[in-house]
């Protein structure tokens, strides 16, 4: 258990990874968010997607943990075992970190009424329905998605090279395209939309966990005969 301590540590080594970089992007969204939404001359609601841009450098933090630490891991001789579950510890800290801040942003939002100018960005009264703990376990469940998801990827070419990783990519968009046709072809969008109401945020979010947990699973078993 200490080594595999010790991966997160060496992991937060750089903490302009995993802290410094997403809560610059974080505050840069914020802004441009708050500056688009005082150009707009209504009086409405505004809501944007900028929350979004912080989750995409989970994705870069997941391929870069992989890319980047790995090859030096072995060098000091972590075995993967210890690797990956180190390093699936040190994404689950900065998943919690950013689940955190949204949900601090949300209160913000609610304290000044949207900035003053009724914008919204973090508090999307959809997620926050069941209240701020709900909204963390969303938010933390989409940024460790996005970790897992690029940690996988690179895991993928590091074992199989780009072509391999090319070939899945385009395999899982035909069959996410294919879906949504069998759901339109089928007229089945009432359907869809009564479950997933149904469900509400929180129950999406849990399935995202299992999602992520198979995943894990898959990343795992590919990293065990990966070259470094």
């Amino acid at each position: 258990m200490r080594r595999t301590l010790n991966v997160v540590r060496l992991q937060l080594i750089n903490r302009a990874t995993f802290i410094w970089v997403p809560l610059i992007v974080l505050a840069g969204a914020t802004l441009v968010s708050v500056l688009i939404y005082a150009l707009i001359p209504v009086d409405t609601p505004k809501y944007g997607g900028g929350g979004q841009a912080p989750l995409w450098v989970f994705f870069a933090v997941g391929m870069s943990a992989m890319t980047l630490t790995f090859p030096f891991s072995q060098a000091i001789s972590i075995t993967r075992r210890e690797f990956f579950i180190g390093t699936m510890l040190a994404a689950v800290l900065g998943s919690a970190f950013m689940g955190v801040l949204f949900v601090i942003g949300g209160g913000i939002e609610l304290l000044t009424d949207g900035y003053g100018i009724n914008g919204w960005m973090f508090h999307l009264p959809w997620v926050w329905a069941a209240g701020p703990f709900v909204a963390f376990v969303v938010y933390f469940t989409l940024a460790l998605f996005f970790f897992v998801i690029g940690f996988t990827g690179a895991t993928i070419y590091k074992r199989w090279g780009a072509l391999t990783l090319t070939i899945i990519g385009v395999a899982l968009g035909l069959i996410l395209v294919g879906l949504l046709f069998l759901i339109n072809r089928l007229e089945l969008w009432a359907e869809v939309g009564t479950a997933l109401n149904s469900l509400g945020a929180l129950g999406l979010a849990l399935w995202g966990l299992l999602g992520i947990a198979v995943l894990m699973g898959v990343s795992f078993l590919t990293f065990r005969r990966t070259i470094p």
